[in-house]
Parts: structure tokens; C-alpha cells; sequence
């Protein structure tokens, strides 16, 4: 490991943050493959900070994701839980008994297409259509592999995408995934849908030891560990896992950042009054108790509510998405992560997690909104200054925490970024002499730009703000959902082609605490109020006590209270 990296464990906790997490990787993945493949210097992100190195039994070296997720008996198609990479568990050593053997093979899931298609998970594929041997980043080497050549990128088909191991591209150690045995993913019988049951995994020795050693595998490796990320699902019993896990980490690991990306899929069925009863029980149960341990909070969504009243999901002007289909949803969030989490992620003067949690975190504000522009309008032949003008004085950016619409709420602090912008576009290129549109015109970097826009904006919010070249990574599997204004280059191109690859984008992502998030959890304590909880008694059966229910109101009205300064007030 590269001297003085502040390193991140990620944590994924549940199916849909199974989904996220890989296009997640899979855009790691990529970004590592664009600079290793000589197309460009190293970037501004340091991949140190998520990956780690190691070597096979066999003396191949690897750099795979610093990761331990967690899902549920048959969530993994044709993945295999130690991974394709190391190959070196008992069943591959030379067996000492003597006797009668006899061997339980369950059978896995057949590769689909994409997956038969792919080369290497450790390759990767160049324009030129060639799949070539990635580089581990600062000279470690090169990851052995037969390169092989294509016609095109392997893109899966959408029907082909069951579960998200089908899309995943990256190697994955033999420690990162953790099997939660006693649960079922398919069928309806046996499966972790509350709270409760959640909570009650990680308070088994069986599980609870799994998970301290995986901890302790990557933690003990790490040189300037600065924190943990957990992508929690908080819809089902998942909510409960995850608050446990930041209660162990916040026990063991004090003084560590610990930041929450909790995750809800699509918009769901009115038809199924236990599941969405149930959904409200453990987003609000998974909010609170992941609070409690957590340096910050961020719920990420496509849906308009977390109430059990539907609101259409939201709507990007250039993508084009079917919002049930997690395969969609988890790639745009994913895409939002990206791009959020970059100021822990930076190569220099990096903004650790715990300095970026007290930044937006302060007087009990623990939980955060986050926007995205995806991908940020910048077309041929504009500056920046231009766009941004040209975006006007509403909310720049989709909201992606289910809060409703943030206009005439408040901004108390936000943490901004704003990437894929090339530098010769940072300012005007206005000649001599020109009047100046705005003020933003008379900037003369790209940082002053972005600051003095956001200062218009929200006057009253203390704003953090990093602006940087590299774009976002969209190549296959990432889908399909731009619209026919784009070209491989990040920039809007009006009128070009239809069916055209897009690589890489510019996105402008936001981290906001905001007053939105008063009447948000207000809302979802009202709404656990009107609830006839004797009519829910599985839930509570699984774990939970009316006194639990009753504290967890008083908590999200407190914690609501946080927010209360400034709602309805316009910047």
C-alpha cells in the first residue's frame, strides 16, 4: 500500500446494495483500466483507497476490492462465494482422510451470456476492442491474463439479469462475501423482511464471528485506515444488519468514520399491503439506529417518498430509465456515489471521512440528502460560467434521497462535486473587451466558478466544493439509458447520432443537509402513528417491542427537530 493513503472498508449489506455495489466496482473497475491503459496519467482518485493488494497461493499478484458484503442462500446465481480468483480453499488441497468420502456438490446457476462473453474480469477492453492486461496502479505490476480480442463490448441483456452477481465484473477476495445461511433470497417462505430478524443475524456467535474476522483481515492490513462506508438495503430486514454492523464498527473502531449510504429500490406495489408496511417499519427503524452509529446518514433513492403514499419516481431530462428494474435504479445511484464520495477518495489533499461528516453533521444533523446531475449539460463550444448560468436560480441537481421536491427548503451545508469537465472549460473564453453575462464570467479559475455559484445559490450554507477532469465511467455493463444528444466524449452533443457508445460522463453531485429533511421525518412519524401496529404483530414477533416502536417516534421527531431552522425559506 502506497504510503500515507487513508484507506476505506466498504461494507455491503443486502440485494439492492448487492446491485449498486456492482456497477459501483464495475466503474472502478473501469476508471482503473482508462489510466492503466495508458489513455491518460493517473487521475485525481486514488483507487488505493478502495483496493487492495495481495497474491495468490501460486505467487499471482491481485488488487481487488477492500470489501465484505453480505446477502442471502441463492442470491448468488453463478458466483462462487470464494471467488474465481485465489482457488486455494480446503477443497483444492490434497485431502489426509483415508476413508470413505462422500461429496455434496450444490449446483450453480449456469454464466449467463455477458458472463460467458467476458474475457477477464481483470482486463480491460480499449477502444480499439481489444481486452488487455490491467496494470495494479504505482508499478505494481501486471494482473496475468490471456488477452483476447472482440468486436464489440459485451453488454448483458436485461432479462439475462437476475441477481447482481450477473453483471459484476471485478474479482472478489475469498473474505468479501459472507453467505447469511438460515435466510432465503427466491420464494416467500423464509425470507429477512423485518428489522428485527436483521438485528438478530449478527447477534448469533456464528455470524457475528464471521464478520469480526473479515473485519479484522482487512482492518489489521491497513496502514492510515480512515473509516468504513456501508451500503445498507433499508427497505427489509437488512435495515437491522446494518444497524448492528455500525454498532460493532463504532464499538471497535472508535474515532473512525463511519458514513451510511442506506438504499431503497424502485417504487413499489400497493397490492402488497405487508411489504410496504413493513418497508415503512424498517426505513424508519433503519434510519434512527443507523444514526446512532453512524458519522453520517444518506438514504438513496429514485422514489419521490418514503411514506407509504407513492410518488412517481424522478426524472433526469437525459436518461432515459424503467425505474422497476433494479439493474436501472442501482446503476444512476451508483453513479451518484461516485461521484459524492470523491473528497475521501482524492490522491492529494484528500477531505477524510470523519472531517467530512463534521462538516455537514453539526448540531445533530446526522442525516444528509444527496442530488445529482447526471450527466452535468455542458455542450460543445460552452464554458462553464455558460451552463451554469444557463441552469438558472432553481436546484441544480435531481433530488436521490426520496425527500420530495427541495425547492424553498434550506441548505445548511453541502458538500459538492463537480467532475468531467475538461480544464480549458473551467472559465469564459470570452475576447477582450466582451461584456460579461454574469459574474461568474469574470472568474478566473474553474474553483472560484463553482464557489461563487454555489455562494449564489445558497448564501446562508457553509459549502465544500472540489472540481476535477476525470468523468464518470459508464462503459457495458452499464446500461444503456442515455439519450441520443450523447457521444463517447462527457459532453452533450445535440444531434448526434443515435446509438452512439458513451463511455464517460460529467457529473455535478451534491451532499446536503437540508430542511427538507424536517418535513421528511416528521412525515414518516406521522405516518408509524396512524399505524395499527396489533395488526403487524409478525413484525413485532421478529424482534421488535411496542416499546422499541414507541422510542423510535420519539427519536425521529427529535431528530427531525434537528432540521426544523429555516424550512420553507428561500436562498
Amino acid at each position: 500500500m502506497a504510503g500515507g493513503v487513508r484507506e476505506v472498508l466498504t461494507l455491503q449489506l443486502g440485494h439492492f446494495a448487492g446491485f449498486v455495489g456492482a456497477h459501483w466496482w464495475n466503474q472502478q473497475d473501469a476508471a482503473l483500466g482508462r489510466a492503466t491503459d495508458g489513455e491518460e496519467p493517473p487521475g485525481e482518485l486514488c483507487p488505493d483507497v478502495l483496493y487492495r493488494t495481495g497474491r495468490t497461493v501460486h505467487g499471482q499478484e491481485t488488487y481487488t476490492p477492500r470489501l465484505i458484503l453480505m446477502d442471502l442462500k441463492g442470491s448468488l446465481s453463478s458466483l462462487k462465494e470464494e471467488g474465481a480468483l485465489y482457488r486455494d480453499k480446503q477443497l483444492d488441497a490434497a485431502i489426509a482422510w483415508q476413508g470413505k468420502l462422500t461429496t455434496h456438490k450444490e449446483e450453480l446457476y449456469p454464466k449467463n451470456t455477458y458472463l460467458q462473453d467476458l474475457p477477464s474480469a481483470e482486463g480491460v477492453l480499449s477502444s480499439d476492442g481489444v481486452w488487455r492486461v490491467k496494470s495494479i496502479p504505482n508499478g505494481k505490476g501486471p494482473l496475468p491474463h490471456t488477452t483476447a480480442t472482440t468486436s464489440k463490448p459485451p453488454i448483458p441483456t436485461e432479462g439475462s439479469i437476475r441477481v447482481w452477481s450477473d453483471f459484476l465484473r471485478v474479482h472478489l477476495h475469498p473474505r468479501s462475501i459472507c453467505m447469511i445461511q438460515k435466510y432465503n433470497h427466491d420464494g416467500e417462505a423464509g425470507r429477512l423482511e423485518a428489522f428485527g430478524q436483521g438485528e438478530s443475524v449478527l447477534k448469533e456467535p456464528r455470524y457475528l464471528e464471521e464478520l469480526e474476522d473479515r473485519l479484522h483481515f482487512y482492518v489489521e492490513e491497513c496502514d492510515f485506515l480512515q473509516g468504513f462506508q456501508i451500503l445498507c438495503d433499508l427497505h427489509d430486514g437488512f435495515s437491522g444488519v446494518g444497524a448492528k454492523a455500525a454498532e460493532l464498527l463504532q464499538d471497535e473502531y472508535s474515532g473512525r468514520g463511519i458514513i451510511t449510504w442506506g438504499l431503497l429500490p424502485g417504487p413499489y406495489n400497493l397490492e402488497e399491503p405487508q411489504k410496504n408496511i413493513y418497508r415503512l417499519l424498517n426505513t424508519a427503524f433503519g434510519l434512527v439506529h443507523l444514526t446512532a452509529y453512524s458519522s453520517l446518514v444518506c438514504p438513496l433513492s429514485l422514489s419521490g417518498s418514503l411514506g407509504l403514499r407513492p410518488e412517481p419516481p424522478v426524472k433526469f431530462p437525459y436518461l432515459h430509465y424503467d425505474a422497476t428494474l433494479p439493474y436501472h435504479c442501482s446503476a444512476i445511484l451508483a453513479t451518484a456515489l461516485d461521484t459524492v464520495t470523491v473528497p475521501y477518495r482524492l490522491r492529494s489533499s484528500p477531505v477524510s471521512m470523519v472531517h467530512l461528516a463534521d462538516m455537514l453533521s453539526f448540531s445533530g444533523k446526522k442525516v444528509v440528502t444527496a442530488g445529482a446531475t447526471i450527466p452535468f449539460p455542458l455542450v460543445p463550444g460552452q464554458s462553464l460560467p455558460d451552463t451554469l448560468v444557463q441552469l438558472g436560480g432553481a436546484t441544480p441537481w435531481t433530488p436521490l434521497s426520496a425527500c420530495g421536491d427541495p425547492s424553498g427548503t434550506r441548505c445548511f451545508a453541502q458538500s459538492v462535486v463537480l467532475r468531467g469537465i475538461e480544464r480549458a472549460c473551467h472559465t469564459s473564453q470570452l475576447s477582450p473587451g466582451t461584456p460579461l453575462p454574469s459574474p461568474l464570467h469574470a472568474c478566473t479559475t474553474g474553483e472560484e466558478v463553482l464557489a461563487q455559484y454555489l455562494q449564489q445559490q445558497q448564501p446562508r450554507a457553509m459549502s465544500s466544493s472540489h472540481l476535477l477532469p476525470t468523468p464518470c465511467m459508464v462503459v457495458p455493463p452499464y446500461p444503456c439509458l442515455f439519450s441520443s444528444g450523447f457521444s463517447q466524449h462527457p459532453v452533450v452533443l445535440n444531434g448526434s447520432p443515435r446509438g452512439s457508445a458513451v463511455e464517460s460522463i460529467p457529473v455535478f453531485g451534491a451532499l446536503c443537509s437540508s430542511s427538507s429533511l424536517h418535513r421528511t421525518l416528521g412525515a414518516l412519524a406521522k405516518e408509524l402513528t396512524k399505524l395499527d401496529l396489533r395488526r403487524w404483530a409478525s413484525f413485532l414477533d421478529a424482534g421488535v417491542e411496542q416499546d422499541d416502536v414507541e422510542e423510535l417516534l420519539q427519536e425521529l421527531r427529535s431528530l427531525a427537530q434537528c432540521y426544523e431552522d429555516g424550512d420553507g425559506l428561500t436562498d
